[in-house]
This record gives C-alpha cells, structure tokens and sequence, in this order.
C-alpha cells in the first residue's frame, strides 16, 4: 500500500473516530434526544454520503419513522411487525448491508412509489442496548452511484449503538422526571388532604378523629361541622380502591357533606343526596362506603345513618354492642336510595362511639387473622378508660403490623363521647385505674369556667374516696368494679361513686378528731373538708356502696 493511500485512509479512520466523538457528546448533552438524532442523521448521511436516512423507533407493536433526512420526509411513517429490511435489521438485531434492492426480497417499494424516491442500496444498523431492542438506523444509496462498504457498516454500528445508548438514558431520565413530578403532585394532594380533615380539638370537644393513610394520599376521611342549637354533624368514609382516583373521589364526597350537613336536616337525608350526586359522577366499579351522624351535645343523644360501612361501636358502662346498618355504600344505584334512607337513635350514657374504617378490621391480628368488627369491639371496651388522644393513637398502634412491613390499606377512626358536662364510666377496682378516673374528671370540670384551685381540691377528693374503695373496700377480695359518675351545671358538681364490695357502716363518714383515725379516715377527713356534702346513697340491687359528694361552685 502507498504512503499516500495509507495516509488517506489514516484520515478516513481520524473522520470517522471524531464523528464518533462528536455524536456521543451531542448525544450524551442534549435535551432533546430526538431532535439531536434528526441534527445526527444529517451529519452521518454526509460523512458516510448517503443521499438520505431515516430513524425508525419501537411503539407498541410497530416501527414509526422518528427522524429522516434527504429529499423526502417520512417522520411518521409506520412499518407493521415483519415488512422490511428495516424489521429484519431490528428482529435480527444485526446490521443488515443491501447492495441492490432489487434482488433482496424483503424490500418494498410502496414508500417510493409515493415519495418519488429510488432506493438502489441500504444500510441498515440496529439501535440496541444488550438485549433490548429499541429501532433502527437506515441509509440509502452512497452518492455518484457507488455502494455502501463494510467499513461505512463498521461506522454506522458504532454510532447506532451510541444513539441507542443515549435513548437509554434519555429516557430513564424523562421517567425519573416524570416520576418526581408525580411525587411533588402526591405530596401537594396530601397536604390538601390533610388540610380539609378537622384540626385536633382539645381533650373535653365530644368529638374527635385521626387518620392515617397507607400512602402518601388517602381514600378515606372524617369531618365534623357544627350546627346550631349545641349539634355537631359528624361523617367517616372509605372510597373503594386505592391511590389518586381514591383520593379524589373521597374530596369530592367530603366536600358534598360539608356543604350538604348545613343544608338538609338529619344523616339520613345527606346520605341520600351525596349517593345521587355520586352515582352521576362516579367512575365504574367506584364507591364509597360512609357513615353520617348527628350529635345532641345537651342530650348525648346521636343519630346515624350508615351506607355500606363497618359498624360502629357503643361502649358504655353495661353495653359493648355493634350497631349494624343494612343499606348499600353510595354510588352504585340512585335506585337503592330513592326512599328515606334508616336512621338509628343511639343514647350514649356517658359512653362513647367509636366509628372506623376497614383499615382497621382488615389489620392483621399476631396469629395472622384479621381483628374483625368483634376484634375492634373487644379493643375499643379495653382502652375506653384512656384519655381521648391516648385511645386514638393506641388503635393504631395496636393494630399496625410490626416493623419493617406497613399497613396495607388506610386507618380512620373516630369517637364520639357523651356530653363534657357530664361522666359515666366503669373502671377496674385496681391503683392503675386512679390515675384514668383523675384524669376523667379533671377533663370534665375543664370544661367549665371554674376556679383552678377549686378544681384540684374536688379532683383529689374524688381520688382519696376512690383509693379507699380501691384499697379497703376490696381488701382480701377478688378484683371488682368501681362506676364513677359526675355531672356538673352553673351551680354545683355532683359525683357518685359505685363498688360491688360489701356494704360499708355510714359512720364511717363521721370522723371526730384527727387522732382518732381509722384506715382511710385521712382521706376522708379531706373528703368532708372540701366537698360541700357527702354521704352514702342506698345501694345498688346488686350490691355494693354508693358514695355521694357534691361540691357547691359558681362560675368565674
């Protein structure tokens, strides 16, 4: 070979090496991937002198022409799975060299009957990554009549493969794009979520909720709107399915019984209109499954209508019961809600309901069955001397699957208690108890404008006559019960404490001197300085001793 051929094809080899260079880095850079391949395709048409080039992608099952370059314009053009050399280059994943069209049977000439194009020879290189296939490189006819050669083929590889690792990346990086878009919306209905539920109310509000969503957005909610006339309208709800089209089909039934609980008189008749807006709107196969009520603050009496959900529960001093509803969820058929929907009147007795999702009835128990409505009626009787805040946080915390797995659907749960100005409740005769009973009626007097100091005193009297029931009451007997019950109004509280353990001699409430003190007369002593009366009423049909005190107040 000649120095001078030798040196002509050292420069053809440095050309073809800086086209290389070149394109990688256009590729690598560039913002817009298939703009950039459209830019590449003319530079590879010149330096390999092609008179024109088309890029062909994958999309579903055909090939479309993304990019081209020469007199004709293709973009767009869409190549059925099998016809072409364009198909065989890519199902073959292998450069495909055609030095005349005419003896090669997979070409067609459909495309240059219509541009006016004469294909004479094509080369044709795959765009892979490994395996995965993602189109194709074609270029057709090498100017002033000559063919494609195997180094043209050599060139043309090396850059197929680096577009089609460009489109590699250019497209992981639109889905990483797309999919922080994607978080930044979830995180925005989230904290639009969070916004419409109900704020944390203090510890003597009647009523009071707490969600958790199982993502970052949630198909269910709770909400409380007050009325007048001393009434609270309450609802808890769980939209079928999971993820956005939950979430905003649970905003659009929150917003329908804010607005509706204002307008139309009892659950019964709210239920009914959000179903008949709903069963309009709703996507196939969507529902939602809600419980409305209505709450008396003076009577503790509430009314409830419940569309398809999980029973509520009543816990109270004798009573743990589930109130059943029989109606369909909402959104399925205007038809089913086109009579009155039922409503059930419920006393509380200084108990508490406590409504809830099937997040909660659904979780898994430890030997891997689920807690059922009975399961969360039993949990609900146990933590139901806690204080409010404390017996929301522990359903979930009793409920939630341990570490490292997470709940599987949202958690909602709601109690709704009897009127603050009044407390009716049962405790275990035990010293665990005393700091719950405390706490019940330090709540409870909170509610009122009375003097702080006063309050304490009653607080303590009430604690010194419990722990004389708890400790000599019961001495050397089986563990009983202690009913403690108060009620207050402008002028006076009034506390009633009731054992089961044998009956106690009235004298004992007569304590002469402080020297002469029998077990548990301190407290006593302190119990007949601060209260205003106290006295023993007569006994339960069942047995047992009834402690009366009443302490005379005024309001600030």
């Amino acid at each position: 070979m000649s120095n001078s051929k030798s040196m002509q094809l050292s420069a053809m080899l440095a050309d073809d090496l800086a086209l290389i260079a070149e394109m990688t880095a256009d590729f690598a850079l560039s913002q817009n991937i298939e703009e950039t391949l459209r830019v590449g395709l003319e530079h590879i048409c010149l330096r390999l002198e092609a008179e024109a080039a088309s890029l062909f992608l994958l999309d579903g099952d055909d090939l479309v022409c993304r990019a081209c370059w020469g007199p004709s314009d293709v973009v767009g053009l869409r190549l059925q799975p099998g016809r072409g050399i364009v198909w065989r280059t890519v199902e073959q994943n292998a450069c495909q060299l055609v030095r005349d069209t005419a003896l090669d049977p997979d070409f067609s000439n459909h495309v240059d009957q219509k541009t006016g194009f004469q294909t004479r020879s094509i080369l044709c290189a795959p765009l892979s990554v490994r395996n995965e296939k993602l189109g194709a490189i074609e270029l057709f006819n090498k100017t002033g009549g000559r063919n494609f050669n195997t180094t043209d083929q050599r060139v043309l590889q090396a850059l197929a493969a680096s577009a089609a690792l460009a489109l590699i990346n250019a497209r992981q990086a639109a889905a990483m794009a797309e999919q922080q878009a994607l978080q930044r919306e979830l995180a925005l209905a989230a904290n639009i979520q969070r916004a419409m539920l109900p704020p944390t109310q203090p510890e003597r509000f009647p009523i009071h909720g707490l969600n958790q969503p199982a993502r970052g957005v949630s198909g269910d909610f709770y909400d409380v709107v007050a009325l007048p006339g001393d009434r609270l309208a309450f609802a808890i709800a769980d939209v079928s399915g999971k993820g956005m089209n939950a979430a905003l089909l649970m905003s659009k039934t929150a917003s329908l019984f804010r607005c509706l609980a204002k307008r139309l008189d009892g659950p019964g008749a709210i239920l009914q209109a959000i179903d008949a807006e709903l069963a309009e709107t709703c996507s196939a196969g969507m529902f939602v499954t809600m419980i409305a009520g209505l709450l008396d603050c003076k009577s503790g009496r509430v009314v409830l209508s419940n569309a398809g959900h999980e029973p509520p529960v009543l816990i109270s001093e004798n009573a743990a019961i589930l109130i059943e509803g029989n109606m369909p969820p909402l959104g399925i058929d205007p038809m089913l809600f086109s009579s009155d929907c039922p409503e059930t009147v419920v006393d509380l007795h200084g108990g508490s309901l406590y409504l809830f999702t099937d997040g909660l009835t659904e979780a898994d128990c430890d030997d891997g069955s689920m807690w059922g409505s009975e399961g969360i009626r039993d949990l609900a009787r146990e933590l139901h001397p806690l204080p409010m805040q404390e017996r929301l946080q522990a359903f979930l915390q009793r409920t939630a699957p341990p570490p490292p797995l997470s709940a599987h659907d949202d958690v909602t749960v709601m109690v709704v208690q009897d009127c603050p100005s009044r407390l009716h409740r049962r405790y275990p005769a035990m010293a665990d108890s005393l700091g719950h009973i405390r706490h019940g009626i330090q709540a409870m007097l909170g509610t009122a404008k009375y003097d702080a100091g006063v309050i304490q005193d009653v607080v303590l009297a009430v604690d010194e006559a419990c722990q004389n029931i708890v400790r000599h009451a019961y001495a050397g007997l089986p563990p009983g019960d202690l009913v403690v019950q108060a009620e207050m109004n402008d002028q006076e509280i009034r506390i009633c404490l009731t054992d089961f353990a044998p009956p106690v001699d009235p004298s004992f409430l007569s304590v002469p001197r402080l020297d002469d003190l029998r077990p548990g007369g301190l407290g006593t002593h302190f119990m007949l300085s601060v209260m205003d009366d106290v006295r023993f009423l007569p006994p339960p049909a069942q047995g047992g001793n009834v402690l009366q005190m009443v302490k005379r107040m005024r309001m600030l």
